[in-house]
């Protein structure tokens, strides 16, 4: 190749990332006291508080009150002129920072190869130039729990990890580094239907590969544990980094305390099923992620207080006979029968986690309450997480990450203003308002 080519070459390969990364410059840490004066607060956990006002100090919420709350020396004053304050939305599950465009392999980074993967680490992985991360806090969501992926054939994917959408780097933006290990349950429930041309020595064959699967997951949790007992009883025990992954998910008996939870991904009944049988077996803190099934063991998900997280709505319901809303009406299901949840978006789709407060709008018009469907992006997932004394709603003491609208969030036709992260404010350009900008001005 002659050197001229060559050079070129390198120098498109090297300028590539840079061209795709955001121009969004994150704001240095707040230094001056920021009091939100006029605004229609929407605590969350309480009643609406018109003509309110918010002081904001490093970072934190100091104060909420009326128009009578008094300015610190120094204070940054705003008066929003009656426009409404929510706190920051929380996408539960995504594939933010992980993936960027699906059909470019070289902008994707969700799955490790090969079934077990417990030691895969989102956050490391996890992209903060990324286009779509002011994309999506122009809609309100302000925090994501990025979560790996297990592949066409993958068991368990690795660690989740709770991010800020706004920072120089993921140390910056990390919230909780290493939240739960994540397991994909193999499909259980074959519909013979759907095979209508498939011999039943192939279904047979279908059936018998899946239950290798699920043998293959419950050998690895036993040789975990196994790892786990003779570490604690010898810590010079060589490391096995796989195993060394799974340790803070393990129940007492096994050496560890489980201080995470294990989050599986399970839809169907049987799934699901599993799933809970899973966890009380191995003395597993139990998370479910899908669960558009789970109204159907509503009670024993109320019973052992395991939460769901509704991963996505907008999808067809699970079987031919369902009714078209069967997946509308999960979260209203739940919340009626005590099941605590939350609402994502959808995690394949990272460049959709903007559209997480129209997944509960939907959940809304199909029999949740205007406080319960904005809870389910707020302060239930902040719950759901473990970060409610951090985020989730407007309370002294919270983390200052909070939006400025001109209406329900809820609505495609609200706008949102203002963003502050821990009290920073946040620019709201990106891709999509550079694009939009751009063609106002066509004559």
């Amino acid at each position: 190749m002659k050197p001229a080519l060559l050079t070129c070459l390198l120098s498109l390969t090297l300028a590539a990332p840079w061209a795709l990364a955001t121009p969004n410059t994150p704001p240095p840490p707040q230094r001056e006291p920021l009091l939100l004066r006029n605004a229609t607060l929407h605590p969350v956990t309480g009643p609406v508080v018109a003509g309110g006002s918010l002081l904001i100090e490093g970072g934190k919420i100091r104060a909420l009150g009326g128009s009578d709350l008094a300015a610190p020396a120094g204070a940054r004053v705003i008066d929003l002129g009656g426009r409404h304050v929510y706190p920051g939305m929380v996408a539960a599950s995504t594939s933010l920072g992980l993936a960027e465009i699906r059909a470019v392999n070289a902008s994707t980074d969700t799955a490790e190869t090969g079934p077990l993967s417990p030691n895969a680490r989102a956050l490391v992985a996890f992209n903060a130039d990324s286009e779509l991360l002011p994309v999506t806090r122009g809609g309100g969501v302000l925090t994501a729990l990025s979560v790996p992926e297990a592949g066409r054939t993958g068991l368990i994917a690795g660690t989740s990890a709770l991010l800020q959408l706004e920072g120089w780097n993921w140390q910056d933006m990390a919230l909780v580094p290493e939240f739960g290990l994540h397991i994909v349950v193999p499909r259980m429930r074959l519909n013979s239907a759907l095979f209508p041309t498939q011999p039943e020595a192939r279904l047979a064959e279908i059936r018998r590969s899946t239950e290798l699967r699920l043998k293959l997951l419950d050998d690895a949790f036993e040789s975990a544990k196994a790892y786990a007992l003779a570490r604690a009883a010898d810590p010079a025990t060589q490391v096995d980094t796989r195993w060394e992954a799974m340790r803070p998910v393990l129940p007492a008996s096994a050496g560890a305390t489980p201080a995470r939870p294990v989050v599986m991904h399970a839809d169907d009944l049987a799934q699901i099923r599993f799933a809970l049988d899973f966890a009380a077996r191995h003395g597993l803190k139990l998370i479910i992620n899908g669960g558009a099934d789970a109204w159907r063991v509503a009670d024993t998900l109320r019973e052992r207080n395991v939460p769901v997280i509704i991963d996505g709505l907008l999808r067809l319901p699970m079987r031919r006979d369902d009714p078209p809303d069967a997946l509308f009406s999960l979260p209203a299901k739940l919340a009626a029968a005590g099941v605590r949840y939350c609402i994502a978006e959808g995690g394949r789709d990272s460049s959709n986690a903007r559209n997480l407060p129209f997944e509960a709008a939907h959940a809304r018009a199909f029999g949740l309450s205007d406080d319960e469907a904005l809870k389910s992006v707020t302060l239930y997932p902040a719950q759901i997480l473990g970060v409610a004394d951090k985020l989730g709603s407007l309370e002294v003491g919270k983390l200052a990450t909070l939006f400025v609208a001109d209406g329900d969030p809820l609505e495609p036709s609200t706008r949102i203003e203002r963003v502050f992260m821990q009290g920073r404010e946040v620019e709201l350009t990106d891709r999509q308002t550079a694009l939009r900008d751009k063609y106002l001005k066509r004559q």
